[in-house]
């Protein structure tokens, strides 16, 4: 004993049997109010899949629990040495009546055998675990949690690249129908599959509804030209050639538009490795460009300096054997977008009809004579947002406020930019997160894509979930095509999907097997990003109870995918990703890395952590 520690007397049996008495109590209200929840959503519990039967009551049973406060009563139960039930989701009746059971045994004056009136533990556990490896498929070895990642348009034309994530640790691929077209879908969904046959490694396809997402229409079209940089440090030293892929210009490119660009076929047919492309762009500096690669899709150059191609710029095809040239000009590139940019203070007009959009017109005092305007789709939206109402664009990069609104147009006053402006471009989101909006959980494109889906998808991810009527409405429609029985993963990114949360999740669980992910992006905005972490548990801890797997997603690691280096942050999120059932990454040039770099984090973090629970593995430090 050392000194300021004094020694505690023992409590009287009198007051230990008091003390056992009202601690019994509050646990018996608990379990009474789960019985009363089983009562009252009944209905919903016969219209659960008997795989989810035992889960659903269980949900109902932990949502019985959070209803209480009882965080003096988990300090009494661990000052007896029992179990707080911080750890209850998976069995939570269990958890109780084990600790009920445990409190009679030290609150009697009788004795009480050890496994009188005890209800074993049900395998709550284990049901996740099934539940997960039905959904989403087994794990890896040595990595319990699955890594899914989103399909870059790329993937439809270019195989090495997909049978590089597949090697490089992706076990499920995600295609979003927001974006693309099916052509490109089912080029991307024949490399996932020739890539599993060859690698011998399954790998699932999930493929999201685009649901009822606002987004910024078309912008003014600016100069067809591509600007082309290679990669450089800090000091503006060119650490990588800029890769350029020659296609020919009399057909379709269904790969990536970011640095594709055409050519005449007879250019293509000429060129040999170690040829050359010289030419002066569009802003008169020389270049040349030199071939590297020459395969069947065309021609993939290298280039050490920063150049400007526009439609119908000449170049010369050099040869490196005999210095033959030949004369041809580029093809016809996509139009630049011109974004709008937008400072605080700025007005901004969403139209509801379909016209280009463009950046403010300044007269000739510098003002503003005519307010930068851009079209919104869906249109529901103009007739359900009110003054006042706060509006975010780009995923939350700019925010604004609706000083007018119309049948036609809604009026923004941007409240929240980058110091210098912030750019807004076409098929950016825009949110409402206060508007309590009236759509319908499934758009007239979701039933066209949900054929393809049907037929080629293991998994359908439903978006903007905003209700249990929205999944209900996917699942009716699914029984359109009896034929396939794809399994959902209803998506929470809306402020009324998480209120409804244990609603959805008896909905969801209709179907069997069944999912939900936890969209961060709009999930913050619609919430607000403080409290963002706190949705984020709540949500780990509702799905653990009714034994649904859950993908955590949205800005994994993005700074290891889009820059290559992750932040340290990013590094922290990723490891709390591991207590989620499957991890999502977004596409990004440095993917390869990512993945790589989440691989080692989850398969680190799962010695330490399992959901809740800290393993108390043994530590390297220990070591004294």
């Amino acid at each position: 004993m050392t000194a300021g520690e004094s020694t505690a007397l023992p409590p009287s049996p009198e007051a230990l049997h008091t003390e056992m008495q009202s601690l019994w109590q509050q646990l018996q209200h608990i379990r009474e109010r789960a019985e009363a929840l089983e009562s009252r959503f009944a209905a919903e519990l016969q219209q659960v899949h008997p795989d989810f039967a035992a889960s659903a009551r269980n949900l109902l049973h932990y949502i019985a629990l959070r209803q209480f406060d009882i965080g003096e009563l988990q300090k009494r139960l661990a000052e007896l040495g029992l179990s707080s039930l911080g750890r209850s989701e998976p069995h939570v009746l269990a958890s109780i009546n084990a600790v009920q059971h445990a409190l009679l045994r030290l609150g009697s004056s009788e004795t009480v055998a050890a496994d009188a009136g005890r209800v074993p533990f049900p395998p709550g556990e284990k049901r996740l675990q099934l539940h997960a490896h039905a959904l989403l498929g087994e794990p890896p070895a040595e990595r319990a949690v699955p890594i899914m990642v989103t399909l870059p348009s790329v993937a439809s034309g270019d195989y090495g690249y997909v049978r590089d994530l597949l090697t490089a640790g992706m076990d499920l691929a995600r295609i979003n129908c927001a974006h693309d077209s099916p052509e490109t879908w089912l080029g991307m969904i024949r490399n996932v599959r020739r890539a599993c046959d060859e690698l011998g490694k399954p790998c699932r396809i999930m493929m999201d509804l685009g649901g009822p997402k606002f987004r910024t229409g078309l912008l003014q079209p600016g100069p067809r030209v591509l600007r082309l940089r290679p990669r450089r440090d800090a000091l503006g030293r060119v650490l990588a050639p800029r890769r350029v892929r020659c296609v020919p210009d009399d057909e379709p490119w269904t790969g990536t538009k970011s640095a594709v660009v055409p050519v005449p076929r007879r250019a293509i047919e000429l060129a040999e490795i170690g040829d050359v492309l010289r030419f002066r762009d569009a802003r008169g500096r020389r270049r040349k460009p030199a071939v590297v690669v020459k395969d069947d899709k065309g021609l993939i150059l290298e280039l050490y300096r920063t150049a400007y191609i526009e439609t119908g710029l000449s170049f010369q095809l050099v040869s490196c054997k005999s210095s033959d040239k030949a004369e041809f000009e580029f093809g016809k590139l996509p139009p630049a977008e011109q974004p709008i940019v937008l400072h605080i203070g700025d007005m901004l007009i969403l139209t509801k009809g379909g016209a280009p959009g463009s950046a403010a017109v300044l007269d000739k005092n510098n003002e503003v004579s005519v307010p930068a305007r851009v079209s919104c789709r869906p249109v529901e939206i103009f007739d359900q947002v009110s003054v006042e109402d706060p509006v975010s664009l780009d995923d939350g990069r700019i925010e604004g406020v609706a000083e007018k609104v119309s049948g036609d147009e809604i009026t923004v006053r941007i409240t929240r930019s980058k110091p210098t402006g912030s750019r807004l471009r076409s098929n950016k989101g825009i949110n409402f997160p206060e508007t309590d909006l009236d759509l319908e959980g499934i758009t007239v494109k979701d039933r066209e894509d949900l054929a393809f889906i049907v037929e080629h998808a293991d998994i359908v991810a439903l978006s903007f979930v905003r209700r249990p009527e929205d999944v209900i409405a996917l699942q009716e429609e699914l029984g359109k095509y009896p034929e396939r029985d794809v399994p959902i993963v209803a998506k929470i990114e809306t402020r009324h999907a998480f209120n409804a949360l244990p609603q959805i999740l008896l909905a969801t669980m209709r179907r069997y097997p069944a999912g939900m992910m936890i969209a961060r992006g709009d999930l913050a905005i619609e919430c607000g990003w403080v409290r963002l972490a706190e949705i984020q548990e709540e949500m780990l801890w509702i799905c653990e109870a009714a034994h649904v797997p859950v993908i955590w997603a949205t800005q994994v690691l993005e700074g290891a995918a889009k820059q290559g280096t992750p932040t340290r942050a990013e590094i922290t999120d990723a490891a709390m990703s591991q207590r989620s059932d499957c991890v999502m990454l977004n596409k990004g040039p440095n993917i390869l890395g990512a993945i790589s770099t989440l691989d080692t984090i989850l398969r680190t973090m799962q010695r330490h952590q399992d959901k809740k629970t800290a393993r108390l593995a043994r530590l390297s430090i220990s070591d004294i």
